[in-house]
C-alpha cells in the first residue's frame, strides 16, 4: 500500500431516512427511537471505536418541529465524545410540505436551511447536503414510490437536477460560514448488466447512474453522451450548461452499495411474472432484476466499483453504506468482504478514505421500500428488538475494524469467510440465463423493486410485508 494513504477508516451511520408517501412522512429516526437515547446511543457507538459519523439534521424534522433541541443534542454529545460528524439535510426525502423535488425553487430552499445549520454549526466541517439523489429522483419522480409519486422520464430528470442544484447551492452558502466546509456527496454504486439484446439500454443506465456526479463536477456539456438526451426531455440547454460553469466537486465522492444494487436487464420476457415486465416507465421491453439471482459471475464488487469511480473522477471515494439485512453470521462476511476490497483497491493506488458500517441500529419497513408502517424491522450492528440497543456478533467485527485489529486476526471459515457468503453460493441463483429453466414457481417471492436499496435477505427469499 502507498505510504502516503491514511489508514483505511471505518465511519458509522444510523439509518435517518424521512421519506414522504402521499400526506404521511416516515421517520426513521422515530420508529428506532434514537432521539430520546441520543447520548447513550452515542456512547455505545464511541465505544465501538467510531470517530466519524453520518449525522442527520433533516430539513423535513427541523420544519415539523421548528426546534433544534435534537441537534443542540446530538452535536454537543458527538463533541464531547471526540465523534467527528458529516451532517446530511435531507435523505431520501423531498423537504418539508411547502415544497417537493419538482418544486423549481426547491434548491433555493434547502440552501436557505443549510445557512442555518452552518450558522448555527459554525464547527462543522462535513456536510451530504442530499443523500443519494440519483436514488432519490427514481424512487420519487421515476417509479411513483415516493412523493411527489411521478412516473416519467422528464420528472426524473428535473428531480435530479434540482437536487444536484441544490448541493450546489447548499454548499456555497456554508461556506459562507465555513469556508474550508468539506462536500461529501453520496451516491447509489449499483452497475448495470443486460443481455445482448438490451445493450443500448444498459449503455443507457450507465451513463444515467453517474449523471448526478457527472453535473456536480461541471463535465455536462456538449459532447456529454447524455447532453442530447437530457435536450430531448425538455430540458433547456442553459439550465444543463448551468452546472458546467458552476462546478462543485466533492472533497470525497461516497458509494453506497448492496448485495442487491447491481441490476440485470433481460430482454425475455416469458420467463418472469408479467408484473416485473415494463422497466423505467412501465412500457420498456424489458425485466429490471437483481445481478446477483441471474448473473453467474455474481456482482462486480465493491473493488471494481470504488477502482471505476477512482479512475472517472480522480476524486478520493469512500464506500458510505454497507450493510445487509442477514443473520448475523453473513452480515460480518459482507462487512468484511467490503472492508477487504477497499483494501485491495487501495493496493491498486485508488485513493479509498472509508468504509462505513450503515444502519447501526437496525432499519425499518424498506422490505417494502418504506412505503409503509407494516412494523417490520431488521437489525443492524445493535438490536432494537427488546426495545434498547443490543449489540450482535457485528458489533465484534466493528470494534475489530475501527480499532486497526481485524488484520491481524486470523480468518474464522465457518463464519468470516466471504466465499461462504450466500452471494457467492449457487443456490443465490433463481433464473438461469440459459433461459431453459421453467418460470419460478412462487412469482411473489421475486424481487419488485428497482435498484438502488437494500433487498437484503438470504436468496432466494425475499421479505414480504
Amino acid at each position: 500500500m502507498p505510504t502516503s494513504q491514511p489508514p483505511l477508516e471505518l465511519w458509522g451511520g444510523v439509518e435517518c431516512t424521512i421519506n414522504r408517501v402521499h400526506d404521511l412522512f416516515f421517520d426513521q429516526l422515530e420508529l428506532s427511537g434514537h432521539r430520546e437515547r441520543v447520548a447513550a446511543d452515542l456512547q455505545l457507538v464511541r465505544d465501538l471505536g467510531l470517530q466519524t459519523m453520518r449525522t442527520p439534521i433533516l430539513w423535513e424534522h427541523l420544519e415539523a418541529t421548528q426546534s433544534w433541541e435534537f441537534p443542540d443534542l446530538l452535536l454537543a454529545h458527538m463533541e464531547r465524545l471526540g465523534i467527528r460528524p458529516i451532517v446530511g439535510l435531507l435523505h431520501h426525502g423531498s423537504g418539508p410540505p411547502s415544497t417537493s423535488l419538482l418544486d423549481p425553487a426547491f434548491p433555493e430552499k434547502l440552501a436557505a436551511f443549510a445557512l442555518k445549520v452552518a450558522q448555527r454549526y459554525p464547527h462543522v466541517l462535513d456536510y451530504t447536503p442530499v443523500n443519494e439523489p440519483h436514488t432519490t429522483a427514481r424512487f420519487s419522480a421515476l417509479y411513483g414510490f415516493w412523493y411527489p409519486h411521478e412516473r416519467s422520464i422528464v420528472s426524473y430528470l428535473r428531480a435530479l437536477l434540482h437536487e444536484i442544484k441544490a448541493t450546489v447551492l447548499a454548499m456555497r452558502a456554508v461556506r459562507t460560514v465555513q469556508l474550508d466546509a468539506r462536500l461529501i456527496y453520496t451516491e447509489d454504486g449499483g452497475t448495470f448488466f443486460s443481455t445482448p439484446e438490451l445493450r443500448s439500454f444498459c449503455i443507457e443506465r450507465e451513463h444515467r447512474r453517474w449523471l448526478g456526479t457527472d453535473l456536480l463536477t461541471g463535465r455536462v456539456v456538449g459532447t456529454h453522451p447524455l447532453f442530447s438526451y437530457l435536450l430531448g426531455h425538455g430540458i433547456d440547454e442553459e439550465e444543463i450548461l448551468w452546472f458546467a460553469a458552476n462546478p462543485c466537486p466533492p472533497s470525497i465522492l461516497g458509494l453506497n452499495y448492496y448485495v442487491t444494487s447491481d441490476r440485470f436487464l433481460d430482454h425475455r420476457l416469458h420467463l418472469y411474472p408479467s408484473h416485473l415486465a415494463g422497466g423505467d416507465e412501465g412500457s420498456e421491453p424489458l425485466v429490471d432484476f437483481e445481478a446477483i439471482r441471474i448473473r453467474p459471475e455474481g456482482i462486480a464488487g465493491v473493488q471494481t466499483l470504488l477502482t471505476e469511480a477512482w479512475q472517472r473522477y480522480g476524486i478520493p471515494v469512500a464506500i458510505t453504506e454497507a450493510h445487509l439485512g442477514a443473520e448475523p453470521a453473513e452480515q460480518r462476511r459482507w462487512l468484511r468482504e467490503v472492508w477487504q476490497h477497499s483494501q485491495a483497491a487501495r493496493l491498486t493506488g485508488v485513493d479509498v478514505r472509508a468504509v462505513t458500517v450503515w444502519a447501526l441500529l437496525g432499519s425499518s419497513n424498506w422490505c417494502n421500500l418504506c412505503t409503509s408502517d407494516t412494523g417490520t424491522y431488521e437489525p443492524g450492528v445493535f438490536d432494537l428488538s427488546s426495545g434498547v440497543p443490543v449489540p450482535t456478533p457485528l458489533a465484534s467485527l466493528v470494534s475489530e475494524l475501527a480499532h486497526g485489529d481485524a488484520d491481524l486476526l486470523p480468518p474464522d471459515q465457518t463464519l468470516d469467510s466471504p466465499a461462504h457468503g450466500w452471494w457467492h453460493q449457487p443456490s443465490r441463483i433463481v433464473m438461469h440465463p440459459s433461459g431453459d429453466n421453467p418460470p419460478p414457481e412462487e412469482p411473489d417471492s421475486l424481487m419488485t423493486r428497482p435498484n438502488g436499496h437494500p433487498d437484503q435477505q438470504p436468496a432466494p427469499q425475499v421479505l414480504t410485508c
